[in-house]
């Protein structure tokens, strides 16, 4: 049978879907960060460059709808990334008994964590901007909202960290075990062939015996060991 005719190996259809799938909530979730920055930074920039406060207030009040609209779709589109690759991981386990490095997850999830941040602080500035088109009232209302936005934040990000740190952690003393069974693997095959030696050697001592045989066979090598014939008695006469 030709290489190209051959059957793919059980569940690689399956993984290949998985990770299509994966791939395609990454991209949806890094579109949902990168936008929603953009967005922000570009409507308050716009903003904070109006001459009059009739132009400030429109830009205000889509700042703080982007604003809104950022979190849950930043929340949505990461959630279903780590649950997509979450089942890409366990689904490899189970087929194939191993998983991806991941070595890159611990840094990807720290830039996560700073596109997040990020956009909290281009929300926690919406309220400058109504101030900016003279509605009071409204900023100190989203000023207590950000506030208490900003209590929440903080001890999620804490939590995050405690998290992170505990998941850096496990991976390192992962990689370190594994590092570990390899070598006690690899330095006990050598000791494992050196009693198999011994044991042979003991099994199969060497015996003398007196040349009443042929000589063919009393110099014959037989397994890695040659038989030692006595010298043959002296003939009288």
């Amino acid at each position: 049978m030709l290489l190209t005719e051959m059957a793919p190996p059980p569940g690689a259809q399956e993984m290949a879907g998985l990770r299509a799938r994966a791939r395609a909530a990454r991209r949806g979730a890094l579109v949902a960060l990168t936008a929603s920055i953009a967005l922000l930074t570009t409507v308050q920039l716009l903003a904070d460059r109006a001459a009059t406060r009739e132009q400030t207030l429109p830009l205000a009040v889509l700042s703080l709808a982007l604003f809104v609209a950022a979190l849950p779709a930043m929340a949505l589109t990461q959630y279903a990334w780590g649950a997509r690759a979450r089942r890409v991981r366990r689904r490899e386990r189970e087929l194939y008994a191993s998983t991806r490095s991941g070595r890159a997850r611990p840094l990807t999830r720290l830039a996560v964590a700073a596109c997040w941040a990020v956009t909290l602080l281009l929300g926690w500035t919406v309220p400058r901007l109504f101030r900016a088109a003279a509605r009071y009232s409204f900023a100190d209302a989203l000023s207590w909202a950000g506030e208490a936005m900003s209590v929440i934040s903080v001890s999620a990000g804490v939590l995050f960290l405690l998290w992170w740190a505990r998941d850096v952690v496990g991976m390192l003393a992962r990689a370190l075990r594994s590092g570990d069974h390899l070598a006690i693997r690899g330095t006990r095959a050598p000791a494992r062939a050196a009693r198999r030696a011994r044991r042979s050697g003991r099994a199969r001592p060497s015996r003398s015996r007196p040349c009443s045989e042929p000589a063919p066979i009393c110099g014959s090598r037989r397994r890695e060991s040659y038989t030692r014939c006595s010298p043959p008695p002296s003939s009288a006469g």
